[in-house]
């Protein structure tokens, strides 16, 4: 017989459910109706996509692919899976796609876990220079034992150095290489790099979770076509989806890739996102290219408008940014953590970030030099150019002229409560 648990002191079970509800109450009055929402890696999805979140779905229970389950009572299910399928492959011009994966993080996983063996050698992007932790030994590459360098860069062209990529292959001879970042300015050089590293029996992967929306809407590149073999994504950043992830691509070794993602990885996999993801789709199918403009639109809009506001904004040479980031050495104001805190308090939510040529250690991980901006949210939000040099100015006088901007934050806010591009 199972021993009681000790009573937490003081924990009332109905006060402490009330408590949970008034929280929740109130995180959605402050984020969503009284924040400037700026986080890169975040989106809101339309009333459409929540209208169909909540289902039956949310209570079943699916292993394998569709029509080859391994439970009974999917009938609908795999109708559902197999039909969200078709609308990826069509939108983002794939012959294989797997829904399955629950986060950007797990399609690295099986993507990663299916075409390296313990060992194995793989170049991705640093963290200091913009690559996500499950790029690195630190995350994924880690978890499974394969030995992960870094691409090669120039921080001028804040990018990947091509050439210097070319001798490192030489070197190295890796089994994959992992483009896509978490810091992403440009479109990284696929098609300068693929074919020369493919005659060692390279693989090309592409997370694409921060330009997924961005790619949709044919704004950034075309991976794919531009040589990557597998594309790894979550579902939820530029794209505006349900929290979620996906791998598609046109490679032989997909189904390799598909086995990995179940059993090894996963096992069910949340079967109520299914059609919350295809009415995504076809917002973005329908919408994708008109919204991924405006948020690049607004991205450059804004960083140029802090510029001129005397922010020392990354990359002027090459333009700040051809996606939704803009990224501020804010080292000026003591760094990105105190500056991220403050803009919090006064309800502009963004984070601090490593910025490219950092040096890494226990004082830049809890304080690095940069903040990271997204616009993708607030563009959803029906926010434009003018909007993006409201927001600057609002920085600045949070920032430069030591002001209180919660109340103009607030006030501002309240135009912009309808989710468009829907």
């Amino acid at each position: 017989m199972l021993e009681p648990v000790e009573a937490i002191e003081g924990l009332n079970v109905k006060e402490a459910i009330n408590e949970i509800e008034s929280l929740t109450e109130k995180h959605n009055q402050w984020r969503k109706k009284e924040c400037i929402n700026l986080i890169a890696s975040e989106n809101v999805t339309s009333p459409a996509v929540d209208k169909i979140y909540v289902s039956d779905l949310g209570h079943r229970y699916a292993e394998g692919k569709p029509f080859g389950r391994h439970y009974q009572g999917l009938q609908f299910v795999d109708q559902i899976e197999d039909l969200t399928q078709k609308l990826a492959k069509q939108l983002f011009c794939a012959k294989h796609v797997d829904l399955r994966p629950l986060s950007g993080t797990t399609a690295n996983l099986s993507a990663l876990g299916a075409l390296t063996n313990y060992g194995d050698t793989i170049i991705s992007s640093s963290i200091p220079n913009g690559g996500h932790v499950s790029h690195t030994r630190h995350g994924v590459s880690g978890l499974i034992g394969i030995k992960d360098f870094s691409f090669p860069f120039n921080i001028d062209e804040m990018n990947i150095d091509v050439d210097a990529t070319k001798k490192k292959i030489e070197e190295k001879q890796p089994k994959v290489l992992l483009f896509g970042a978490s810091l992403f300015l440009f479109p990284h050089p696929i098609k300068e790099i693929a074919d020369f590293a493919k005659p060692y029996g390279t693989h090309i992967i592409y997370d694409a979770a921060h330009v997924l929306g961005l790619i949709a809407g044919n704004q950034f590149q075309d991976p794919l076509r531009e040589g990557a073999d597998i594309i790894t994504t979550s579902t939820h950043k530029t794209f505006p989806g349900p929290q979620s992830g996906m791998i598609f691509g046109n490679s032989d070794d997909f189904e390799k890739i598909e086995t990995v993602v179940f059993p090894q990885v996963i096992c069910n996999h949340h079967l109520h996102k299914l059609p919350a993801m295809a009415v995504a789709l076809e917002e973005m199918t329908t919408h994708g290219e008109k919204y991924a403009k405006q948020i690049i639109t607004n991205a450059k809009t804004l960083a140029q408008s802090m510029h001129e506001l005397g922010f020392n904004v990354v990359a002027e040479n090459k333009g700040f940014t051809e996606s939704h980031q803009v990224v501020v050495d804010v080292s000026q104001f003591g760094g990105g953590k105190p500056v991220a805190e403050l803009l919090e308090s006064m309800n502009v939510i963004l984070n601090k970030n490593f910025i490219p040529g950092d040096t890494v250690n226990s004082d830049t991980m809890r304080n690095p030099r940069g903040i990271r901006i997204g616009t993708q949210e607030m563009t959803r939000m029906g926010m434009n150019e003018e909007e993006m040099k409201m927001i600057a100015e609002l920085m600045k006088k949070a920032l430069i002229d030591k002001k209180d901007i919660k109340g103009e934050v607030i006030d501002f806010k309240k135009e912009f409560l309808e989710v468009k591009y829907c």
